[in-house]
């Protein structure tokens, strides 16, 4: 046999999460008929699917408003009760916990200092006790927990779980983090690169039918892009894709670890922006504080821009400065990948976005690099600064109901 057949036993799986995808996809409610129309599958089928899904609680029907003469159709929704995910965003300042429900809404969050790995053990019980935290303030009860989700900057290696050598996360070195997480917590766990994760999110929270192809500029301590490319998430060989960090933009700039010169993940920093700020006198060395301290740097970012929001024009020329660099690599992304969408996104990039957007834009625009012959759409998440943390979560309720036709294959 060739292998290329269909493996029934996961069919009936397989038109689940056809269905499920279909209802949480219009908030408003569908109906039986509906769902066939939009999935081609048999009324019988999706009625049997319903009943399953009714039964385990992920959805609910009830009866449209009557209108006219003739009973009205039974409208099927999400029951957002039904399940949760717990989502964990490993930044290196903050380790930032949600839960959200079906529908993708963030029912509680907490934070906490991101811990060394002095001694692994001790970092995944910190994290245990928060997750239980997280649960006993959202009043959830664990058994409908689906699972966590984890994302961390990369390297990491998604199959067995670990956290590889990030270099954002010094002393984080084959960290075996899934395993660990899970026999502490008894859940399932997931792993994902960070900008990885923030592309699942869009994609989760996407309209019907809308396959987007698009690059995720992360913009937090390190700077990373995660990539979609019809409406999936692509993760390349290893799960590592995006490394974006390393694409030369200043020839004349400070030297990055790597030993090239003007890396954009160094020159656009916060923290080399925050630098640029007390050369200048923008910011005095007590504000900018160490700006090897993570937590510092975030404080002393956030200065820089209230400066610059005030009319300090030294201030708003460093932050504009980022923006046209930042605007140099991403035409190097657009053109490699022929992507029609940035989205930008990250827990620093609402303070550098006022300026950026009026100066980015245009700026990719008009490089006489760009050389793709469409037109290139700028958006900015429609999730806060957790875009991250909800789409580690967001990893779990597209693993258990996402339809994947290749799962389908023997």
């Amino acid at each position: 046999m060739s292998g290329t057949g269909v493996n029934l036993g996961t069919l009936a799986e397989f038109n689940v999460a056809v269905v499920l995808d279909a209802i949480r996809r219009r908030p408003a409610g569908v109906a039986r008929t509906e769902i066939s129309a939009l999935t081609a599958l048999s009324g019988m089928t999706v009625s049997n699917v319903c009943r399953r899904l009714i039964d385990a609680g992920l959805i609910t029907e009830q009866a449209a408003p009557a209108r006219g003469r003739g009973k009205p159709p039974k409208i099927l929704t999400l029951n957002p009760d039904g399940g949760f995910a717990v989502g964990v965003h490993i930044d290196p300042a903050v380790v930032t916990y949600v839960l959200i429900d079906l529908a993708g809404r963030v029912r509680e969050r907490i934070r906490s200092a991101t811990p060394t790995v002095q001694d692994p053990a001790k970092v995944v019980q910190e994290m245990k006790t928060m997750l239980d935290a997280l649960l006993l303030t959202a009043g959830v009860d664990r058994t409908k927990v689906l699972g966590i989700g984890v994302a961390s900057p990369g390297p990491i290696d998604p199959d067995t779980g670990v956290v590889l050598n990030p270099p954002m996360l010094p002393g984080w070195h084959q960290v075996e983090l899934r395993t660990a997480l899970h026999l502490a917590t008894g859940l399932p766990v997931l792993i994902e690169k960070d900008a990885t994760a923030a592309v699942v999110s869009e994609l989760w929270f996407s309209e019907a039918g809308r396959l987007r192809t698009f690059a995720f500029l992360y913009y937090g301590t390190g700077f990373a892009t995660g990539i979609a490319v019809d409406g999936t998430a692509v993760r390349g060989v290893s799960s590592n894709a995006g490394d974006t960090a390393h694409i030369p933009v200043d020839p004349d700039g400070p030297t990055c670890y790597c030993g090239r010169r003007g890396c954009i993940g160094l020159v656009a920093a916060p923290r080399t922006l925050v630098a640029q700020a007390v050369q200048q006198g923008v910011l005095t060395e007590s504000q900018a504080g160490d700006t090897t301290d993570v937590l510092q740097v975030g404080a002393a970012f956030g200065l820089l821009a209230d400066a610059a929001d005030a009319g300090d024009a030294r201030a708003a020329e460093i932050l504009t400065a980022a923006a046209r660099l930042i605007a140099q690599a991403l035409v190097i992304v657009i053109d490699l990948l022929d992507i029609e969408e940035i989205v930008f996104g990250g827990p620093f990039w609402s303070r550098l976005a006022p300026f950026a957007l009026t100066t980015l834009p245009e700026t990719v625009r008009s490089d006489r690099g760009l050389v793709v012959p469409h037109g290139i759409r700028f958006s900015e998440s429609a999730i806060p600064g957790d875009v991250t943390a909800v789409g580690a979560a967001a990893l779990v309720l597209d693993d258990a109901f996402s339809p994947r036709p290749e799962a389908l294959r023997i």
